[in-house]
């Protein structure tokens, strides 16, 4: 489908980008268009030959005079990886910033005088601004449960990829790109008793969908917490079931909850509640601890990109513990303008299966914006334990105390008897 749009670009102009993140197949789509066109595609290979004629900063002469050569001796040309290339001049200590702008706007004019045509192909960063001003813009966008299937046919062969639902690997990892696609395949093909659920267990020992490892996660079930039924009943209705059963939420039109609100006092299990509703999800689980990072280098770029990471593994759920401190703290007043953006981002379809959690000892210490109507879905409420559950989780202290001591017989049965 990209190789269909990026040739109705070249039908339409000399300047094309084709986007796409890595792994996507931006080099598949090239080499169709190339086959298609006659092109010749230059990639990262043919510069570093280019750049061995050259002084080691002369980065740009080295680009142009392999872009002319091109250009020289065919109509289409092909440059692949230009964002490598441009991450290299752009770096803080190269000498000559801001010179790749010359190079490719020279390289341009040069193309459009002699009514040649250029493809070139970048990240989803983009192309540089003298390309991206002259260009039509193709992306290839994120990959289908139907291209899921595509690529692990050509790895695990036809009878093992018949065994897969795409549909719920693609909804448990929406946004594999075709490198991993292809290792889980690799790596699983030799499994004669592979299915989705084998295939999607891989995928959460990768790691590959959470910025936690469970095992550094104190392991907590959702019968370790006493008196908190209704905050658990509420957390499985409105989080857990739509997360884990697809087929029921698509009948009664369920989706997790955007934002919930856990407070209590200290001590009353906040946190302890998040380490259960990451045992609960497995891996879709994206901590924030507000006393860790609140206030340090790199805050805002580190909660961007935890919840971009979200958005890419939904269903997920974003749990910020400590929230109140965030708040507090002189750098987290800017954070009153940023989290509400940051959810109100939730709404859209790709990201709507992404749940924010924020844990606060008050909720009236959250700014107002957080809490209106339609950004926190879900209030809860966590209490110190009442008698009963003081009871029970005492019980299970004792127990386990008495198990530590097997052998240890009560102080009057060793007494002995007198007379």
């Amino acid at each position: 489908m990209a190789a269909e749009r990026s040739l109705a670009a070249i039908r339409a102009g000399n300047i094309v980008v084709l986007k796409a993140s890595n792994g996507a197949g931006r080099t598949t789509v090239l080499r169709a268009v190339q086959a298609a066109t006659s092109g010749t595609m230059i990639g990262a290979r043919e510069f570093m030959s280019a750049l061995a004629g050259h002084l080691a900063a002369a980065i740009e002469e080295a680009f142009v005079s392999l872009m002319d050569t091109a250009l020289d001796h065919h109509d289409f040309v092909i440059p692949d990886d230009l964002h490598v290339i441009t991450a290299v001049v752009n770096a803080c200590n190269y000498a000559r910033s801001n010179l790749m702008d010359v190079a490719l706007t020279a390289i341009l004019d040069r193309a459009t005088a002699r009514n040649r045509q250029m493809l070139f192909a970048v990240d989803d960063n983009g192309a540089p601004r003298p390309v991206e001003s002259r260009a039509f813009t193709v992306e290839i966008e994120t990959f289908t449960p139907a291209d899921y299937e595509s690529i692990c046919r050509a790895y695990l062969g036809a009878a093992a990829a018949r065994r897969l639902d795409y549909a719920e690997i693609h909804r448990f990892a929406p946004e594999l790109n075709a490198h991993q696609l292809r290792n889980a395949c690799v790596w699983l093909r030799a499994d004669r008793q592979l299915d989705t659920g084998r295939f999607i267990e891989y995928l959460t020992a990768q790691n590959m969908t959470s910025n936690v490892e469970l095992e550094q996660v104190e392991s907590v079930d959702w019968k370790n917490l006493k008196g908190f039924d209704d905050v658990i009943q509420a957390l499985e209705a409105k989080i857990a079931l739509p997360f884990e059963n697809r087929a029921l939420a698509a009948e009664l039109q369920l989706r997790p909850k955007r934002g919930v609100l856990l407070a209590g006092p200290p001590g009353a299990g906040k946190t302890t509640i998040g380490r259960a509703l990451a045992t609960r999800l497995k891996s879709k689980f994206f901590p924030i601890d507000g006393t860790a990072i609140a206030g340090t280098y790199g805050f805002y770029n580190r909660v961007q990109e935890i919840f971009e990471a979200a958005k890419r593994n939904a269903p997920s759920v974003v749990f910020i513990d400590d929230g109140d401190l965030i708040f507090e703290n002189s750098e987290g007043k800017g954070f009153y303008r940023y989290l509400p953006t940051m959810l109100d981002g939730l709404e859209s379809a790709s990201a709507e299966r992404v749940c924010v959690i924020i844990a606060a000892m008050e909720a009236h210490s959250l700014p107002p914006a957080i809490l209106r109507s339609g950004r926190i879905e879900l209030w809860l409420e966590t209490r110190l334990p009442d008698a009963e559950a003081r009871a029970a989780i005492l019980s299970e202290k004792l127990s386990k105390a008495r198990c530590l001591w097997p052998g240890r017989t009560s102080a009057r049965s060793r007494t002995p008897a007198m007379g």
